[in-house]
């Protein structure tokens, strides 16, 4: 293990039974509260967005605003939210996806993405994959390609990887922590 994947690992808090009986959450707040963790996060995501050529970065809602917003700061790009659905003004494109029990969607503006754009997708977690598989599917529908994903921690024993690696096409996916 690296002295970065040490430090972010030693700042992620195990919340057991959240929010049900028999998860164990794992909670990156006292990451982000602490500066030098936060720092080592986002200098790490920032370099991997400038070793993939990203012209942009996208955000998945909720944590990967405060993941991403940062990261694209650093690297020197734009910032592109992905929202739940019927959160963004004006002109959006959106894309479906199932859940383990139900649906959801989540939108991005028609705009903020064009053909040429390279995009890198930041998120916390790689779970299920859902969200990120459908994400992946909107960028390729504004017209830009997919320079990678990007996330603090993947969930092993959960099938995100297997789900999201068809929609990559190729591109990379990068977790800075195996959990």
């Amino acid at each position: 293990m690296t002295d970065i994947q040490e430090l972010l690992l030693s700042r992620i808090r195990d919340v057991p039974d959240y929010p049900q009986p028999g998860v164990m959450f794992k909670d990156i707040t006292p990451l982000l509260a602490d500066p030098a963790a936060f720092t080592a996060l986002t200098d790490a995501l920032a370099e991997l967005c400038v070793r993939r050529g990203a012209t942009k970065v996208v955000g998945l809602e909720a944590r990967g605003f405060i993941l991403g917003a940062p990261v694209a700061v650093r690297a020197g790009l734009g910032f592109i939210p992905v929202r739940k659905a019927g959160k963004l003004p004006g002109a959006t494109l959106s894309q479906s996806y199932d859940l383990e029990y139900g649906s959801a969607e989540i939108e991005v503006h028609a705009e903020d993405l064009a053909v040429g754009d390279r995009v890198m997708v930041i998120d916390d977690v790689l779970a299920t994959g859902g969200t990120a598989e459908a994400a992946l599917h909107l960028i390729r529908r504004a017209g830009a390609e997919i320079a990678g994903v990007a996330v603090l921690m993947e969930l092993g024993f959960l099938p995100g990887r297997a789900r999201v690696e068809p929609a990559l096409g190729g591109a990379p996916l990068d977790a800075l922590l195996a959990v």
